[in-house]
């Protein structure tokens, strides 16, 4: 019975890890996407897009299945609920870089040359944090002890992410030549990813609370 117990969480382990690969590999092609974005490769930018959308898919699939399992199947029972959260959580950033990369299809804004290495920049600073965010996640699954390895990167990386997104945000309402409704434009957009590491950063939170749940 304890073996069949030890092997059903260890399946459940390998399930989640699968999972955060999805939300990294979001990160990734959003990475991948904006930069193509930037350099006007549009047929590599919808490439990025159609993988992300595929990526976004499995991540749901795989979110809907451990959810189910963890319900059915009582095997961590005292921390259950704060692992749900945090599937949910994880999901939702996701869902984030593909919101973002599918803002980007739908307005296509002209970007200004002064702002594409800043931008590229932010997107690199923003994806840092959910990575930070998914090896902190990892990390509780398998020894919350090791949690804090990672998760003191989280508000680095936001702290750094607020800092390029209010240098673009001055160098777009400093340029001459753009309308008033073009740069409104263009710093929702830095708005817009800039608050993908805000939510890294709740995530973060809570996940140190669980932490500390799970010590008590």
């Amino acid at each position: 019975m304890e073996f069949r117990i030890l092997k059903k969480r260890l399946d459940i382990g390998r399930q989640f890890d699968v999972f955060l690969d999805k939300v990294s590999e979001a990160g990734l092609l959003f990475k991948a996407g904006v930069d193509a974005f930037l350099s006007n490769d549009i047929e590599s930018f919808e490439n990025k897009i159609d993988d992300i959308i595929e990526t976004e898919h499995e991540g749901d699939t795989l979110r809907r299945n451990l959810e189910e399992t963890l319900y059915i199947q009582t095997l961590i029972p005292e921390s259950r609920g704060d692992v749900l959260e945090l599937l949910e959580n994880l999901d939702a950033l996701l869902d984030r870089f593909k919101g973002a990369l599918w803002k980007f299809n739908i307005e296509r804004p002209q970007l200004i040359e002064a702002c594409n290495d800043d931008f590229r920049e932010l997107t690199s600073i923003v994806v840092e944090a959910v990575e930070a965010t998914v090896r902190s996640s990892r990390a509780f699954f398998k020894d919350s002890s090791s949690v804090t390895d990672h998760i003191h990167k989280v508000p680095y990386w936001e702290s750094q992410s607020d800092k390029m997104a209010s240098k673009l945000q001055q160098t777009i309402f400093r340029q001459e030549g753009l309308s008033l409704s073009e740069k409104l434009q263009l710093r929702d957009f830095v708005k817009h990813v800039d608050k993908i590491a805000d939510r890294a950063e709740d995530v973060s939170d809570k996940l140190r609370i669980y932490v500390i749940k799970r010590s008590l």
